[in-house]
């Protein structure tokens, strides 16, 4: 029992520690003794301790008990005048039951999105549903978020260091005073579903139901046309299903972007091209479709526009190793565009390499940065590039054997591990990839990408037998989209 005890004794004040400093019973009036008037609740949802940022330019950590304590609390006390409540971090899913009370019964829930935070977000998503009004999101000025969540309104604090000065805490205090109006504004739930959740209108839900249809539809007719083994018949198919569909997509987001990656996949930039700008203004500021208008223009020689584009992008949305990886693709395209200047060309190789190894090291699962990278680092050649090349290969290829394992009908995964083989000399393997590709049929798209790809890791091999071997496989690659 003396164990017990102990450990009872402990728990209760770790728990005692973790209360909420509130300085003095805000229902009580100190001088008199007697009730205060009630003031109204706000919930703060926020993440505990020192957690870092994950951004490029911001800060690295920030200490958000710090920010709360010097900050927050005194913001919503004194300047709001609510009553500040912030959950306990070490009762977690015990009082899940608790924190669904506070979030869907509090009078304001204030979520700060500065970081990346799973439980923030699940938490604006509860609050969302369950009240038509009183969430206000709040981020540091320098912060980008995930999800669909960036498209929503926030109240930018600045946030020029992560252990909250005086004079920081009195700058935010100062920026979020006004947040106030914000409380009226309605939650995106709410808005969306007029009536939700008790009076919804339920001719929406027939109108949704015919949407839904319709898409399952027209997936369908997209997974047909991409189990054809013939390219014109592929090519041909597409341009129907793109005809029949082209009003849908001017309202239904997924259909503009099947049609989007059907027209890239048939490699006819310019038609795609002319498509992605017919688009609403609201599909054009989606990030997937911004990435795609990116990889057209670049296809159709705007390179250095589509680089300053994705750079934009990361800055506005974040960062990815997709993102990344285009970028490191079209500085790969300006190096092999680039005649007369070895300087400009060494440049770019540089740049690729720079851009494709920041890619592989944002996400090793994705294969598209780092299988690029082994014949870019062969071709420069400098320093420690032949082990670091080795090195790519390796995590490329485990990247692919790991996507083939959980999705086999990647369309990628092929001319990858193709790349990859013909990079290691591997005539066996690229043999037996390319009779797989035959078999299977691969887009136009992906060939014209992946053919000059193959020609360089041909120009690198040294031995003149294994090189003859290869190319011999390269001719038969070429002719089956002639």
């Amino acid at each position: 029992m003396g164990e017990l005890t102990k450990l009872l004794s402990s728990c209760q004040v770790k728990i005692t520690l973790h209360i909420n400093p509130v300085p003095m019973n805000p229902t009580v009036d100190p001088a008199s003794n007697a009730l205060a008037p009630l003031r109204p609740i706000c919930f703060m949802i926020m993440p505990y301790g020192k957690k870092p940022t994950q951004s490029e330019s911001g800060v690295a950590i920030i200490d958000y008990d710090a920010l709360w304590d010097k900050a927050l609390f005194p913001l919503i006390d004194q300047d709001l005048n609510y009553y500040p409540v912030r959950a306990d971090q070490d009762l977690g899913a015990m009082i899940i039951k608790e924190m669904i009370e506070r979030l869907a019964l509090a009078d304001l829930v204030i979520a700060d999105v500065s970081t990346p935070n799973a439980n923030v977000y699940y938490e604006i998503g509860v609050r969302h549903a369950a009240r038509e009004t009183g969430c206000v999101m709040i981020s540091a000025d320098w912060s980008k978020q995930l999800f669909d969540i960036s498209q929503m309104r926030q109240v930018r604090y600045p946030l020029p260091e992560g252990t909250i000065t005086d004079e920081t805490a009195a700058a935010v205090r100062e920026k979020l005073k006004g947040i106030l109006p914000l409380v009226t504004g309605i939650s995106p739930v709410f808005d969306s579903l007029p009536g939700f959740p008790s009076k919804m209108d339920i001719s929406r839900t027939t109108s949704f139901r015919g949407q839904v249809e319709e898409l399952s539809r027209f997936s369908t007719e997209v997974r047909k046309i991409r189990l054809l083994q013939d390219t014109k018949e592929r090519s041909a198919q597409s341009k129907q299903l793109i005809e029949k569909y082209k009003k849908a997509a001017y309202t239904l987001p997924g259909v503009a972007l099947e049609i989007i990656y059907l027209l890239r996949d048939n490699a006819d930039w310019a038609e795609t091209l002319v498509f992605l700008e017919s688009l609403p203004d609201t599909f054009q500021s989606l990030p997937v479709v911004k990435e795609q208008t990116c990889l057209v223009k670049s296809k159709n020689g705007s390179h250095i526009e589509a680089i300053a584009a994705l750079k934009e992008l990361i800055a506005t949305s974040g960062d990815s190793s997709e993102r990344r990886g285009l970028i490191g693709g079209r500085y790969k395209k300006l190096f092999n565009s680039t005649k007369d200047n070895p300087s400009q060309k060494s440049n770019y190789l540089d740049q690729a390499i720079a851009e494709y190894t920041k890619g592989m090291m944002l996400d090793l699962n994705d294969y598209f940065p780092s299988c690029n990278l082994p014949r870019l680092l062969r071709t420069r050649n400098e320093f420690d590039d032949g082990k670091q090349a080795q090195v790519a290969a390796i995590i490329a290829l485990a990247a692919c054997e790991r996507k083939r394992a959980i999705d086999p009908s990647d369309e990628w995964l092929l001319p990858t591990l193709l790349g990859l083989a013909f990079d290691a000399g591997d005539i066996n393997t690229a043999q037996n990839l390319y009779k797989e590709m035959r078999d299977t049929g691969v887009q136009p798209f992906k060939l014209e990408t992946t053919v000059p790809d193959l020609e360089t890791a041909i120009s690198l091999i040294k031995d003149e037998t294994i090189s003859s071997q290869l190319t011999t496989i390269l001719l038969r690659i070429k002719a089956l989209v002639q």
